[in-house]
């Protein structure tokens, strides 16, 4: 009798692969499909030579090749591609299947995916995958959502091929119902964006105002990731100083400053905008990947706006010391408002997410793993309805310790003309949060002014909308209240 796979897997590109000899790897067999033959003859005949690994030519011949009730996994580029899949996997599908979705899907296509497949009597699971190349080979970050009925038949393979932490305690868990696992891996590649660009802002300062060749540079992030900054990125950008071309030359130096980007920041950040939930340091680190990538507009615009001569630095050991201090408090604020946007979205989409378990599944295999992430769960543990990181006891207390180097470190950076939109945001960020009163109100006099918009009064209850006549040409009419 013909063996049957335990799951199935379409897409052997990147991801698709390494995910496969992961499972492999735990005991699993897996039966694979690529749409291009010659991809899963060369797949089965290379890496996966020898492995419990059955290769499929057709999507009927995938199905049959795994045991009942299937569980099909998608790894296709996000969006039309997905829908394709499924629409052609559905005639050879039961009821009692799970299809799952391993891209970068956009939320919203999840959870009209599940709903969609539900309605068949199938199953199915929007999961977000974290960690790379590597991650997917060794041990992922996974964030499944979707159909909860699912996760009992998934449960055991998902976190055979999660990550691990020291505890032993494996990187997945159910994340909520079905777009949840997506909204979430969104997030956190929005948080992804804003680390990178606080560190690449950090280098700009190190390299630009401190004068640190790539070797000092080398050993600053180094030591900094044998503290409270230990982090993959740090670790990362760390190893990328030390690096050299075939002339011996820092390789970095070399790279063109243009950064690319596939989405997922800008999903967040448009989110953010939707449920009103300030996302400015996450925003400017996608907005910075767009001023980026217009080198050529910048080059000219560098030749007529000439910037201020570096002068004025503070000393070099205390420059570093306010950085890494900066540095620290930024990402508080980052994650802060990422968490932020988790909760408007919990409340607006009813998922009861779990925001310490959420951190203690990006403690490994993902892009953002670090200490920190420690510290979030513990926050959430003493408060689980805790409304914003930067009011917790051990955050707050971070922040007040680095307010002035950070302040210290933005003045520099501003007044010699160096571009670091994150620390900036962050900090204005913070100074909005913490403020009891802020300009707004003459935003509602001016609103009501020209439009009629209302607003309330301080010293009347919430609630209450008043107009005003300003000109004495207006009338009594209104145009209704405002948001907020």
């Amino acid at each position: 009798m013909k063996r049957l796979a335990d799951i199935g897997l379409i897409g052997l590109a990147v991801m698709g692969e390494n995910l496969v000899l992961n499972m492999e790897s735990k005991g699993f067999t897996v039966a694979v499909y690529n749409r291009t033959a010659k991809k899963t003859e060369d797949f089965v005949n290379g890496r996966a030579k020898g492995k419990n690994i059955l290769p499929a030519y057709s999507l009927e011949e995938l199905v049959a090749s795994t045991s009942r009730p299937h569980r099909i996994m998608i790894m296709v580029r996000a969006g039309r591609p997905v829908d394709e899949v499924i629409e052609n996997l559905l005639p050879y599908m039961y009821k009692g299947d799970t299809l799952i979705d391993g891209g970068n899907s956009n939320y919203r296509d999840t959870i009209r995916r599940t709903e969609y497949i539900e309605g068949k009597g199938m199953l199915f699971v929007g999961t977000g995958i974290s960690g790379g190349e590597e991650g997917a080979l060794t041990g992922p970050s996974l964030m499944p959502g979707g159909s909860p009925e699912a996760w009992p038949h998934i449960r055991s393979l998902f976190r055979s091929i999660a990550a691990r932490v020291d505890d032993g305690t494996p990187c997945c868990d159910w994340i909520g119902e079905n777009g949840a696992g997506h909204f979430v891996k969104m997030v956190h590649n929005g948080i992804e964006y804003g680390d990178m660009q606080l560190i690449s802002e950090v280098y700009y300062i190190l390299k630009r105002l401190a004068g640190l060749d790539h070797d000092e540079m080398y050993h600053v992030f180094d030591t900094w990731n044998r503290g409270e900054l230990n982090s993959y990125l740090i670790e990362i950008t760390r190893d990328i100083m030390k690096f050299r071309d075939a002339d011996g030359q820092p390789l970095l130096e070399k790279i063109l400053d243009a950064a690319g980007q596939k989405g997922t920041g800008k999903w967040t950040s448009v989110e953010s905008l939707d449920l009103g939930v300030p996302l400015t340091l996450i925003t400017e680190a996608v907005f910075a990947r767009f001023l980026s990538a217009r080198k050529e507009e910048r080059m000219k615009a560098s030749e007529l706006l000439k910037n201020p001569a570096i002068n004025d630095l503070p000393e070099r050991k205390r420059l570093i010391e306010d950085l890494r201090m900066a540095l620290y408090a930024a990402k508080i604020v980052s994650y802060a408002q990422g968490y932020s946007l988790m909760r408007a979205a919990a409340e607006h989409h009813r998922w009861d997410l779990d925001f310490g378990g959420i951190a203690l599944i990006w403690r490994g295999g993902c892009i953002i793993r670090s200490a920190f992430l420690d510290k979030i769960q513990e926050a959430y543990q003493k408060n689980k309805h805790l409304p914003n990181l930067l009011i917790d006891d051990y955050f707050s207390r971070q922040i007040m310790q680095a307010e002035q180097s950070w302040r210290r470190i933005v003045s520099a950076a501003v007044m010699n003309g160096l571009s670091i939109p994150a620390l900036v945001s962050g900090l204005t960020y913070l100074d909005g949060y913490r403020s009891d009163r802020l300009p707004a109100n003459l935003i509602q006099a001016q609103r009501d002014y020209f439009g009629a918009h209302t607003y309330e009064r301080t010293d009347r209850p919430r609630g209450e909308f008043f107009h005003t006549n300003w000109t004495g040409r207006g009338g009594e009419t209104t145009s209704g209240s405002y948001e907020g």
